[in-house]
């Protein structure tokens, strides 16, 4: 009976220590996954967080950021330089068609007053060291004038055309960049339309990344924008100038013509 008894106590506390194995393992696997899970949790809240954070920035990016990202470091350098180009040119020819530099008054009224006193030589050094328009073509003028009236004229036109070309050459670099800036625009319209259209011929399945998609199209609209904000007052202020200087070399002749007449019929 002893060893029955035992022998029961034994196999009683075996039944009893499986079960009860098995509710450890269990309770034990419970809170493992019940620990993962809210590690999990914990993970991806700030994981999500972050990214309605993220979305929420992009959301109030400024306008000055989404054309900088837009345009990229290649256009934005090419107009940014050819900004400055503008403005320094636009600067410089807006000096230089100033009526004190191309016709000042008083080198007209000094020159006059030269070959008014017979002081011819006087009258010279004062269109010789004078650095304007006028003052070349006087200059020029009043050297030939010894040999004779025409041949007078004829130097003063020559000069006159070189002046000229050299006003009209420096104003052309703003029509250049009028002309060029669009050019650039299109040319950034059309890469960044083959990058969307790229990105639609290499979406397999589903749809392609609104974000990817919007980027290219924004570089297509910034770079024609920007090209076209720089191209209108540049040919503007080309055609504007141009209109100027005509106007400042036909005061150039006639003036000149006036001057140099009275040796027409009284050559020196």
């Amino acid at each position: 009976m002893p060893i029955d008894n035992n022998l029961s106590a034994r196999r009683l506390g075996t039944k009893l220590i499986l079960p009860s194995l098995s509710f450890l393992v269990v309770t034990v696997c419970f809170f493992v996954s019940a620990a993962n899970l809210m590690a999990q949790d914990d993970v991806a809240a700030p994981a999500e967080q972050d990214v309605v954070a993220v979305e929420a920035a992009d959301l109030n990016i400024s306008y000055l950021q989404w054309a900088t990202d837009s345009l990229g470091w290649f256009y934005g350098l090419v107009f940014l330089g050819l900004s400055f180009t503008l403005v320094a040119l636009f600067v410089m020819n807006l000096l230089t068609a100033r009526r004190e530099n191309v016709v000042p008054a008083d080198l007209v009224d000094g020159f006059e007053k030269h070959l008014d006193a017979k002081q011819f030589q006087e009258a010279y050094d004062l269109a010789k060291t004078d650095e304007s328009f006028l003052g070349h073509v006087l200059s020029a003028g009043l050297a030939k004038v010894s040999v004779g009236y025409s041949e007078a004229i004829e130097s003063m036109q020559e000069v006159g055309e070189e002046e000229n070309m050299r006003l009209e050459h420096r104003l052309s670099y703003l029509a250049l960049i009028g002309t060029l800036s669009p050019m650039i625009g299109l040319l950034g319209t059309v890469s960044g339309m083959i990058d969307s259209f790229k990105l639609i011929a290499n979406t397999a399945t589903g749809a392609p990344d609104p974000q990817a998609l919007a980027q290219g199209i924004s570089t297509a609209l910034f770079t024609t924008f920007v090209g076209l904000a720089l191209a209108i007052p540049a040919l503007a202020a080309y055609n504007l100038l141009r209109n100027r200087v005509a106007r400042l070399v036909l005061e150039v002749g006639i003036v000149s013509e006036g001057l140099m007449s009275r040796f027409q019929k009284n050559p020196a």
